[in-house]
């Protein structure tokens, strides 16, 4: 061919990538018609990010802050751009296909570069990288818009093969990858991808140490390892902007430690441990990696023509369908299993019979971890030791997500088995002693399920004690049915996989054809698998999308107001709102992992009970007034300027006569000797009147008693997310509250354009001695983390080109 002729080796990745292609649009061919995924968390995004979309369009800059949810917060972890960081625009261009096309391409590209880096030829490569990225769990996360995640998975494979390379084959050339790979695995901004991918890098590079003293190679392994902090070095110089202003603010939200003193809570110096564990994979729920329904598979409602939902409608009971659901493991429910494909698993088990030396151990050691990691609360003991002593690991949630390093593991392993088949390295003898062994263990423990399935256990979840016999008898019938049915269908594969190995050792298949066959088995396997969780009916018409930013009426009529004010929607999970609720609005509630941990304690303590005040009075009132007279209650929400409530979303919304508004005057500071007397303060003073503030703010609130006078003043005049300005007439000098959140990380505070001192007040907000006149206060978000940040992308951009264009130059000078 002529690409060959020009470009010899060429042939063979031109293929793959043109396959990769191919597949990604076949799976989600959808798109082709112009549909979009509809997937609740890039819904939540698009969301969350209106205000800072508008205000990037119309300022052509970054606000770095929004108040659309949770009445205020860093828009560093919804939507923000950072220009310093040259990477993006590679970032950009491999992504170019829309989501999730870009996603699977990226998935089976990554790990197909991953495996030449590691030495395999391209075809086996292929095959590998199908199994990789066909593997269940990106597609469950891309139903549910996790988008960053897969992303950050996409780009792990590759980084740590150019790491694996660096230290095998080429220094060098190895260490300037990892610094491009690894940049690209920081843009992804999925930390919690990035944490699990280093743990595996970093027994990866233990394994390589103890090797190197045993071989006598430790000067090389030195050597390497000291370049290879250079690409580390580069790489989070190229994201500092991100990661610095992430960093700063992790401090102080729900990841960051409480300054409130608790007794009682099951605390650590990050997340609280029942969060992190609150997803943990059950001990035996680890035989889904193998079996996709030994669990049931997923949370979802029984089919029709299912024992369970003819039960309930011979027990007049049809309204439950939706609510008795196939999943009957022990996390609150899920998404779909880890699933990593029958063939897959087998394949793994035979890495670990003929696969000699380092890869087999590193890979196995980390898979081992991962799973026992995803135990969470099923295996307290390593989750505690890993919360306390492992820098970082309380800071992250849902434990399963650990898994995604077996995910990695798994699949690399198991091919670099096949390597070990096809490349000659194993006589025929060690050939079918493993085909034998890893058969064995795979197919005899489906066999073994196959026949008896009561060992999976009781068929029924710890959340269905309650329910009557006649449904529980049908749930059990219909779940080991789902049981068998798939541990048939692994059987199959396995034993279809093992025969095109058996085919091979006996010489009836040829290498390539081998290869093929497994490639296509593997593809069949997981493609039927992931449309149980991501089906072409996912996908829905633009113009159908737009319907779910259609106002409703409660929407329309609080939108006539143009002022600045906050909505409390109570027709929704408040708090967990997933509704353009902040689209059209300046919202109490919202939905987001990382909201400020102050609010989230004022939550907790305040604002929720006065919510469960609407609850109870909705249900005596007779009037719109029985209503109303709540917000005589409710100081947290009347200080969060919570003009409007919405009950019910087709009907005009309550208005509460006692929202503060922007800022006012109080005439008593109450000095709170620590966190926990400050919020209680909360519930406790008239916001209108007092405020409460931290005794660390003695210095700034150097009085008690204010007088106000009848004509003392201050209103909002401008409004910008990032900047608001107040203007206000005062006859003494006072204290003046202003319904923002308050966030010492960037807000600055000017009175006549003079930066000035401000203070914490009513636990979340902010507070200013105002003095006496008539004057201007300014608040503007500028964060120093955010502006020196990006002249250090810069400079680490400008040094990878550089770097790397020397190299370039010093090859073909070679040359």
């Amino acid at each position: 061919m002529e690409i060959n002729k020009k470009f010899p080796g060429a042939l063979p990745h031109l293929i793959a990538i043109v396959l990769f292609i191919f597949l990604s649009f076949a799976y989600f061919y959808p798109v082709l018609e112009g549909k979009i995924l509809r997937a609740n968390d890039s819904m939540v995004s698009k969301i969350n990010s209106k205000e800072i979309n508008d205000y990037r369009a119309k300022f052509h800059k970054e606000p770095l802050w929004t108040n659309s949810i949770f009445s205020g917060m860093p828009a560093y972890l919804i939507s923000t751009q950072y220009p310093g960081n040259l990477m993006r625009y590679a970032d950009k261009v491999l992504r170019i296909f829309k989501m999730p096309v870009s996603v699977l391409f990226l998935s089976m590209a990554g790990f197909y570069v991953m495996l030449l880096l590691f030495g395999f030829n391209p075809w086996l490569s292929i095959a590998g990288s199908i199994a990789y990225g066909f593997s269940s769990f990106f597609f469950q996360i891309l139903a549910a818009g996790h988008n960053t995640q897969a992303v950050a998975l996409a780009y792990m494979a590759p980084m740590i093969g150019a790491i694996y390379y660096a230290y095998r084959r080429d220094a060098l050339k190895g260490a300037l990858l990892a610094a491009f790979l690894i940049s690209l695995e920081i843009i992804a901004n999925h930390p919690q991808i990035t944490y699990y991918s280093m743990i595996c890098l970093l027994i990866f590079i233990i394994t390589e140490f103890v090797y190197s003293i045993k071989e006598k190679s430790i000067v090389k392994f030195l050597k390497t390892s000291v370049l290879l902090i250079v690409p580390f070095i580069i790489a989070v110089g190229i994201n500092f902007a991100s990661l610095y202003t992430v960093y700063e603010y992790g401090k102080y939200t729900i990841r960051g430690k409480s300054d409130l003193v608790s007794e009682t809570r099951n605390v650590s110096s990050g997340l609280d441990r029942d969060y992190i564990t609150f997803w943990s994979y059950g001990i035996d729920e680890t035989m889904n990696l193998l079996i996709p329904n030994y669990k049931g598979g997923s949370s979802k409602p029984f089919n029709r023509n299912s024992e369970t939902v003819r039960a309930l409608k011979a027990n007049n009971a049809q309204s439950a369908v939706n609510q008795v659901m196939k999943y009957w493991g022990t996390q609150p429910g899920t998404d779909g299993p880890h699933y990593m494909g029958a063939i897959v698993i087998f394949l793994f088990i035979l890495g670990i019979v003929v696969v000699r030396g380092r890869e087999k151990w590193w890979l196995l050691i980390a898979t081992i971890l991962s799973i026992m990691l995803s135990w969470g609360k099923n295996f307290m003991p390593l989750t505690n030791l890993f919360i306390d002593y492992f820098p970082g690991y309380n800071k992250f949630r849902a434990v399963t997500m650990t898994l995604v390093i077996a995910e990695f593991c798994v699949p690399l392993l198991g091919f670099l088995a096949i390597r070990q088949y096809f490349n000659g390295f194993l006589s025929r003898k060690e050939m079918l002693k493993g085909l034998k062994i890893a058969g064995g263990i795979t197919g005899g423990l489906l066999l073994l399920i196959l026949l008896i399935p009561g060992i999976a256990g009781s068929f029924l979840s710890p959340y269905e004690s309650g329910y009557p016999d006649w449904l529980t008898s049908a749930m059990v019938s219909d779940r080991k049915e789902l049981l068998r049915s798939d541990a048939f269908r692994s059987f199959m594969f396995v034993l279809l996989a093992a025969g095109v190995l058996l085919g091979y050792i006996y010489g009836k298949l040829k290498k390539e054809y081998s290869i093929l066959i497994i490639g296509l088995l593997v593809l069949i396997d997981l493609w039927s698998a992931d449309k149980r969780y991501l089906d072409a009916d996912r996908f829905e018409k633009q113009s159908v999308m737009q319907k779910t930013f259609t106002p409703t009426t409660a929407d329309k009529v609080i939108m006539q107001d143009k002022s600045y004010y906050r909505v409390l929607n109570l027709s929704v999970s408040t708090f967990n709102d997933n509704t353009p609720t902040s689209w059209f609005h300046k919202s109490i509630g919202g939905y987001h992992g990382a909201k400020l941990k102050r609010y989230q304690e004022l939550i907790d303590s305040s604002i929720i009970r006065e919510i469960e005040m609407f609850s109870t009075a909705a249900q005596k009132a007779t009037t719109v007034n029985d209503l109303i007279s709540v917000f005589d209650k409710t100081p947290a929400l009347n200080m969060l300027n919570a003009k409007y409530v919405i009950i019910n979303p087709e009907a005009p919304p309550l208005i509460n006569p006692h929202a503060l508004g922007n800022a006012w005057f109080v005439e008593k500071a109450v000095i709170a000797e620590n966190a926990n007397q400050e919020l209680a303060y909360v519930n406790t003073i008239d916001p209108l009147k007092e405020a409460a503030f931290d005794a660390r703010f003695k210095d700034q609130v150097q009085k008690t008693d204010y007088q106000i006078s009848p004509g003392d003043s201050i209103r909002l005049v401008s409004y910008e997310p990032n900047e608001l300005v107040y203007k206000y007439n005062a006859s003494n000098d006072g204290v003046a509250i202003f319904s923002e959140i308050y966030y010492a990380a960037g807000w600055k505070c000017f009175i006549d354009g003079k930066e000035t001192g401000y203070f914490r007040a009513n636990f979340v907000l902010r507070g200013v001695v105002a003095p006496a006149g008539n004057h201007e206060i300014r608040f503007t978000f500028r964060p120093s983390s955010y502006l020196t940040g990006n002249k250090v992308s810069l400079a680490g951009s400008i040094l990878l080109i550089l770097l790397s264009a020397g190299y370039i130059g010093l090859r073909l000078t070679k040359k």
